[in-house]
């Protein structure tokens, strides 16, 4: 009974998680994209008040581009689990019943993989942004 219930449900959590990381990731990549673009240096009179304004939500970016292949990962684990659980049932050793249920059980780690790399690029790209932004201040006001 337990193994029915996470064999209907596995792809619908570690999708959902997936789906709302990457939503959260394209939203607050797109919020500092925007900020960093139009931030008007010359209202911050402190560097720690500019480096707290221009890093905001970066920790939460980052941490979604780095955990995205674990929730896959765990995806993955969870539908070789439900495979060989499947195949101790059923004692039937088909070699395409075992293949298609370990090709299934891996999309969940490939879609934690194109969270993950473009989460990565867009954080490296933004920290860029941000060393720009911060020396473009030193040079101006301190």
């Amino acid at each position: 009974m337990p193994m029915d219930l996470l064999k209907a449900s596995v792809d619908y959590i570690i999708f959902g998680a997936l789906g709302l990381m990457s939503f959260l990731l394209v939203w607050l990549a797109l919020e500092r994209w925007w900020y960093l673009r139009q931030v008007d240096l010359s209202q911050f009179s402190h560097a720690d008040d500019l480096q707290i304004a221009l890093t905001r939500h970066l920790t939460a970016l980052s941490s979604i581009a780095a955990n995205a292949p674990y929730v896959g990962l765990l995806g993955t684990v969870l539908g070789i689990l439900i495979t060989f659980y499947d195949l101790g049932q059923g004692g039937i050793l088909e070699p395409a019943s075992i293949m298609l249920g370990l090709a299934l059980a891996l999309k969940a780690t490939a879609a934690g993989l194109l969270i993950a790399i473009p989460g990565v690029v867009i954080y490296n790209g933004l920290v860029r942004r941000i060393e720009i932004l911060s020396a473009e201040w030193r040079r101006r006001w301190a």
